[in-house]
Parts: C-alpha cells; structure tokens; sequence
C-alpha cells in the first residue's frame, strides 16, 4: 500500500478504525470520515503514530454537500485516492415492520444504502484517475437472506450486494474493482453487550465472533490484489452458507 491513498468511511471505531490502522500500517496514507469529529480524530493520532499520513473529516454519508465537500478534501490533501471503503452504517430500526417508525426505518436506508451510492459516486473520478483501484463494501449476511426483525438494514445491504455487482459490470474497463465483504458476527461497540471475541453469538452455534482486526486483514487483502484480480464477488467470513 506504499504511496497509496485509501478513504475509510465509518472509520472512527469498530471495524472502520481495524481497517484504517490495517492500511497505515501497510504504508498507505488514509482518509477517514465519521460522523463524530473526536473520534476520527482519536483514529488520525494512531495512524500519525504509525507514520501513516491522515486526514480526519466528520461526514454523513448519506448528505450529499458532505460528501462532495469529504472527497474535495481527499483530492486537495493527497491528490489521488486508489482505495474506498464503504465501512459506514449500521440499524436505528429494529423490530417488526408493522411496528417500525418510518423515519427510523428509511434513516438505516440511507446511511447503508445511500451513503455508500453518494460516497462512491463521488469518488470515482478519483478513482478512475489512480486506476488501477478498488472499491470494496462492508456487506451483511443479512443483504443476502431475511431474517425477521430487521428489514430496514437487511434491505439496505440487499441494496449493496446488488450495488456492487452492477457497478463492478460498469467500471471494469476504468481498471477499477468492486467487491462486496460480509465480515459475520464481530465484537464492536454495538455488540459487546451479547458478543464476546472467540465465542459464538446468540443466534448461531457455528458461528465465532471475531475482532475488528480479522476483518481488517480480509479488507487488506482485497485491497492489495494484483491488476486483473476478483470484482463483482462476496468475500464472507462468516462460518454459514450466505
């Protein structure tokens, strides 16, 4: 990743922090972008510990002028970009939909769905000009079966899953490659009340719950693939058929 510029979205803490370490510590200079400034800022002190370039920025990515002003920031400083990670999301709707708040649902639609569209589009120019690059999404098993209780983020990784797809068809010939990673259950800040690192979480015997630094291992090595190598495909780490 020498002399490489990648952005992380969601990149404050969780998996979004595993992977913005993982590339600094690979020698890539990072962007990262969360909604809350101190904690991006508290991610951009580790990496300058490591001697990795950092940019902080808060963003939402699911706010247009944002994101636009996030990647303007990522040209101005660096100059190029040859890896986004579409990391930032998560549920604000959880529950039945017959009982689910409209504005609670459509919100986890947007930052999953919208966010990682409205990033992505306004990184390719950047991308296009680094080629060759990579784009690689964070995904969810639940984006490729249903499972009750959650269809406001299960709709939404549905959404990415085929995102990824389609656009890996349309920018191939631009040198750049998507791919979709579904990481399976992991210990973060959102799950340590019913997760713990080794264990199997609650709802799946065969499962085991990993650190944010194994996924950020699996990001990184789709990030550093040769010219040529995979695109349009799901990388699962998780221990059940997707």
């Amino acid at each position: 990743m020498r002399d490489r510029v990648a952005l992380v979205t969601g990149g404050g803490r969780g998996i979004g922090r595993a992977v913005a370490l993982a590339m600094g510590r690979a020698g890539a200079s990072v962007a990262i972008c969360a909604r809350t400034q101190a904690q991006v800022d508290a991610v951009a002190g580790e990496l300058d510990a490591l001697g990795a370039p950092a940019l902080a920025l808060a963003c939402d990515v699911a706010d247009g002028a944002a994101v636009e002003a996030l990647l303007a920031a990522v040209d101005a400083r660096f100059g190029r970009l040859d890896v986004l990670v579409n990391n930032a999301g998560g549920s604000v709707a959880r529950g039945a939909l017959m009982e689910s708040a409209p504005e609670a649902w459509w919100r986890t639609v947007e930052v999953n769905l919208r966010g990682t569209y409205l990033v992505t589009r306004a990184a390719l120019p950047l991308l296009r000009r680094s080629a060759p690059s990579r784009i690689i999404n964070v995904g969810s098993g639940l984006g490729h079966g249903p499972r009750p209780g959650n269809s406001a983020y299960a709709a939404a990784k549905a959404g990415v899953w085929m995102l990824t797809r389609c656009l890996a068809e349309e920018v191939w010939p631009l040198g750049i490659e998507v791919n979709e990673i579904v990481p399976g259950p992991v210990a973060t800040d959102a799950t340590r009340d019913t997760m713990r690192v080794g264990g199997p979480p609650p709802y799946a015997e065969s499962e085991r719950v990993k650190a944010p630094e194994e996924v950020a291992e699996a990001v990184l090595w789709l990030a550093t693939r040769p010219a040529g190598g995979p695109t349009g495909q799901t990388l699962s780490l998780a221990r059940r058929p997707l």
